[in-house]
């Protein structure tokens, strides 16, 4: 009877015992602490967003994805895999205009690396990119997402560790990116302090951390932070760097560890291409005419993507499934684009005018026209068109000087008289139309040759373009951005192409246009003009010699002005 008792007295308990602490148990789950019930909350609503889906862009859906897709960069692309692909990748900047696919070819260059044989790249070599207009400076150092920061135990939130007084290293892109490639966009909008920390990293191939917190001795610190402070952070990666701005806005000490190459603007006929694909990846017909008016008006392939995109959106508002010229001519109405300049010459043999060549934005070639009118008067050069005063050098010791392509206009006054031409009888007037201020000496071959054209009244070939800077000798020196010119006679229509010695390259022999070099004025003269008379220099000494007298004489004194056609 007893052992009963006993047994309901400790079924009793255990029942007494279950039921306080499942009332415990009941009013924890009550009184949660507001943080974790907001925590959960905070969770429940991030899943729900995470849940929704837009459709993709159209710009994601044609975004590159093998080098075929990168529209009119071979060459760019080629000098990349030149530079990464092999046993000793090397630094490099990619010069290029905005949208023409700089990102896209670094990511597939570093793939296409991993698979060369001998090459430093893992498999998994990590492709970091960033943008370093969006990169935080902090003066303070508290945080810096490119190098990386300590996170001092003064600061909030520095858990456990700096509880105990214990710096914590944080990694920064540069190590995140160990055994890759650091993809860094518009580098020239770097802080000029980013700048140095990573030419420093780019030096060591790691990042050294410092901090006023930090004590060899103390045994309470783990030993990777004692081994991060002693021996630096990993960073060692491949920077691919990517600019809109030119070679001479970034830092000497930056280009000087990096190979250069350069992305070239598209032509029309490129975008056109780019808004073919992009039409058809969005699911709309598009004819090659239409697409072509897109490739007039884009000037990247961004530019042809959002076009494409909104005219289809045009189209589908009005249930069709093809876009219509009306729709490509409405988005560049409502979106203020600018048309491109048709490039192609004239190449009518006309007296006065002959074609240059220029070279602006990302050595990207240009033909302009050069026009000269030979009028009776009094030996005065005028000159319009280029620019009139330029400023050079850096803060603290600048320079104001007359342009070089103003002085290349007084050489060539000067030569002309030593050829024997009576340039003080009459008024020379050179002219670049067209609106865009031109400066540089490479038009002086270009301006000689039209200012004899215009004072003989002998027609220049309209079939070809010339380009080279002429001394006060009548020597043709070499010049700048000649494959980038020559690039651009090609495209306008032209047959021919006469370049300095110094710049002939024998790959120009298969570019798709004749290339003849010149040494002299009197040989672009010889063929350039068409055949007639010719004055010659004067002897050397012989001051008071009879100078031969240019055609154009008796027709200005006759009242006829020689003047450039301009149809």
């Amino acid at each position: 009877m007893f052992s009963f008792v006993l047994l309901g007295v400790q079924l009793l308990v255990t029942v007494v015992i279950g039921v306080y602490f499942f009332v415990q148990l009941r009013s924890g789950q009550k009184q949660q602490p507001p943080a974790k019930r907001e925590s959960g909350r905070e969770m429940d609503k991030l899943q729900r967003m995470r849940a929704i889906h837009l459709s993709e862009p159209l710009s994601e859906r044609v975004r590159p994805v093998r080098f075929e897709d990168v529209v009119g960069q071979q060459q760019g692309i080629r000098a990349l895999e030149a530079i990464l692909c092999g046993p000793n990748p090397q630094h490099v900047i990619i010069y290029g205009p905005p949208g023409v696919g700089k990102t896209c070819a670094a990511r597939l260059v570093l793939e296409a690396a991993k698979k060369v044989r001998g090459t430093p790249f893992a498999p998994d070599a990590p492709f970091v990119e960033m943008d370093a207009t969006c990169v935080r400076f902090d003066e303070r150092a508290i945080a810096d997402p490119l190098i990386g920061s300590v996170h001092d135990p003064i600061y909030q939130g520095a858990g456990p560790l700096g509880v105990q007084g214990v710096p914590q290293p944080k990694p920064g892109a540069v190590t995140r990116a160990h055994g890759g490639v650091l993809f860094l966009d518009e580098i020239g909008e770097l802080h000029p302090t980013q700048m140095n920390k990573l030419l420093k990293v780019l030096e060591d191939r790691k990042v050294f951390f410092e901090s006023a917190y930090y004590n060899a001795d103390d045994t309470a610190v783990p030993r990777h932070i004692h081994d991060i402070f002693k021996r630096g952070m990993p960073a060692d990666f491949r920077l691919v760097a990517a600019t809109t701005r030119g070679p001479a806005d970034l830092p000497p000490a930056l280009r000087s560890r990096c190979m250069e190459i350069y992305f070239r603007a598209l032509e029309s006929d490129e975008v056109a291409a780019i808004a073919l694909g992009a039409a058809k990846r969005a699911g709309f017909a598009l004819q090659e005419a239409d697409a072509a008016l897109v490739g007039r008006y884009a000037t990247c392939g961004r530019d042809a993507v959002n076009i494409v995109q909104m005219a289809a959106g045009v189209a589908q508002m009005d249930g069709r499934s093809r876009i219509d010229r009306a729709d490509v001519e409405w988005v560049v109405d409502t979106g203020h684009y600018t048309a491109r300049p048709d490039q192609l010459a004239q190449s009518t043999d006309t007296v006065g005018r002959v074609h240059g060549l220029a070279i602006y934005g990302a050595h990207q070639g240009a033909v302009m026209d050069i026009e000269a009118v030979a009028t009776p008067g009094t030996g005065r050069v005028t000159v319009t068109g280029i620019v009139e005063e330029e400023e050079m050098g850096v803060d603290g010791h600048r320079l104001r000087r007359k342009s070089t392509a103003r002085g290349s206009a007084e050489n060539v006054a000067t030569l002309l008289r030593r050829m024997g031409y009576d340039v003080g009888r009459f008024d020379l007037h050179i002219n670049f139309p067209g609106g865009a201020p031109v400066d540089g000496p490479s038009a002086g071959v270009a301006m000689a040759v039209a200012a004899c054209s215009a004072l003989t009244g002998r027609p220049a070939d309209g079939g070809t373009a010339l380009t080279g800077e002429v001394s006060v000798r009548g020597e043709v020196r070499g010049v700048g951005g000649v494959p980038g010119k020559v690039d651009a006679a090609r495209r306008a229509g032209l047959r021919r192409v006469l370049i300095p010695k110094e710049n002939y390259l024998q790959r120009f022999d298969a570019c798709g246009i004749q290339v003849e070099p010149i040494g002299t004025l009197d040989e672009a003269i010889a063929r350039m003009l068409a055949p007639g008379a010719m004055p010659t220099a004067p002897a050397r000494g012989a001051q008071d010699a009879p100078r031969p007298e240019p055609l154009a004489v008796a027709k200005a004194e006759a009242g006829e002005t020689i003047t450039l056609a301009t149809d």
